[in-house]
C-alpha cells in the first residue's frame, strides 16, 4: 500500500488542539503549522487559558503563517464561544462547530471526523484537484460543494475519513498542483488527467528558434505572435495566426503548446 496509514499530519492531543491548527492550516502548510504550535500550546494548551488572552498575545507565537491577525481574533474567539456555549469542550457535530470564529465548513468536517468520528468528507484544494483529475467526480463538479456531493454518492460512509486523508495526501507528495509525479503514481493507470497527457502529441525535432518562437506543424512555418482560442474542453489554447490550428510547438524546447484540463484552485 502506497499510504498504509492515512491521517492527518497535524500535531495535537485533543479536540480543541485539532481545532487550532485546521484554523491556522488555511492557507498554510501543515509543516508550517507544526512548527508553531509547540511553543503556542505550551503557553496556552486549552480553550478555558486561550478564552482569558487577548489576540495581542496570540499574535506573537502564530506570527510567521498566513494571516495571524485574523487568525488571533478567531482564535481567541473561538476559545471564548466554547466556554460561554458550550461547557468548556469542542462541539462534536459540523453545524456546531461552523459556529465558531474561524471555523469555515472544511474545518468544522475536519474536526468532526478526525476528532469525533463524524462521517464526513471534507474536500479542500488537494481533495478537489485529485479527485477532479483523477476522474472520480464529473466534469461539471466545478466546486468544492459539488466534488464533495459527488465523492459522498460514490463511496461507502465507513470511507469518508480515510478518503479524505488519502486523496490529501496523494495531493501532496505525488498528485502535486505543479508537475504531479505521474510515472510514479499508483492510480496513473486509471486517472483521466494522465491519459489526457499521454494524449499530446510529441515532441517534435531539429526546430529553430531563430525563425520564430512558435512552429505551426499543420502549415509547417514558425510565427512570433499566436492567437488564442478555446477548444471544446474550455482550454484556451495557442493557435497558428494563419490557420487557427492548434498542432502549434515551442520552437526552443520542441514541447507541444497543447494543455490539458487542469484543476490547480
Amino acid at each position: 500500500m502506497v499510504i498504509p496509514a492515512p491521517e492527518t499530519e497535524l500535531t495535537y492531543t485533543d479536540s480543541w488542539q485539532l481545532l487550532v491548527a485546521v484554523v491556522l492550516s488555511a492557507q498554510c502548510t501543515d509543516a508550517r503549522v507544526n512548527q508553531i504550535t509547540p511553543a503556542l500550546f505550551e503557553r496556552f494548551p486549552d480553550a478555558a487559558s486561550t478564552a482569558k488572552s487577548t489576540p495581542e498575545e496570540v499574535f506573537p507565537f502564530i506570527r510567521s503563517i498566513s494571516y495571524p491577525n485574523n487568525k488571533s481574533k478567531h482564535l481567541v474567539g473561538a476559545a471564548q464561544m466554547v466556554m460561554s456555549d458550550f461547557g468548556g469542550r469542542v462541539p462534536e457535530t459540523v453545524d456546531e462547530i461552523v459556529k465558531l470564529p474561524g471555523a469555515g465548513r472544511k474545518t468544522a468536517q475536519v474536526v468532526a471526523s478526525v476528532a469525533f468520528g463524524v462521517p464526513t468528507l471534507a474536500v479542500d484544494t488537494h481533495v478537489f484537484r485529485v479527485a477532479n483529475r483523477i476522474g472520480l467526480v464529473s466534469p461539471d463538479a466545478i466546486t468544492p460543494e459539488k466534488v464533495e456531493r459527488q465523492l459522498k454518492r460514490l463511496l461507502p460512509e465507513s470511507t469518508w475519513g480515510e478518503a479524505h486523508h488519502l486523496l490529501i495526501l496523494h495531493g501532496r507528495y505525488t498528485c502535486t498542483a505543479r508537475s504531479p509525479s505521474c510515472e510514479g503514481c499508483a492510480a496513473a493507470h486509471c486517472c483521466h488527467y494522465k491519459s489526457n497527457l499521454d494524449q499530446l502529441p510529441a515532441p517534435e525535432e531539429s526546430l529553430d528558434p531563430k525563425r520564430g518562437r512558435y512552429y505551426c506543424k499543420t502549415r509547417k512555418h514558425y510565427f512570433e505572435e499566436p492567437d488564442l482560442i478555446t477548444d471544446r474542453a474550455g482550454i484556451e489554447q495557442i493557435s497558428c495566426p494563419r490557420c487557427g490550428s492548434m498542432n502549434v510547438f515551442h520552437s526552443k524546447s520542441g514541447l507541444t503548446t497543447r494543455r490539458v484540463k487542469d484543476f490547480r484552485v
